[in-house]
């Protein structure tokens, strides 16, 4: 949701998921982003 140049809305945010999401990835040195993964089990397997 726009709320003006430079202001913004985040549902996500408001809500401590992005945090949240943080916290696991960090603890557990797995991303959370689909393309995070996919890179980070590519680097893993050796799959170019």
């Amino acid at each position: 949701m726009k709320l003006g140049p430079g202001l913004s809305f985040s549902w996500k945010r408001a809500l401590g998921v992005t945090s949240f999401k943080r916290k696991i990835a960090k603890a557990t040195g797995i991303p959370t982003s689909r393309s995070g993964r996919q890179a980070k089990f590519g680097r893993f397997f050796k799959i170019r």
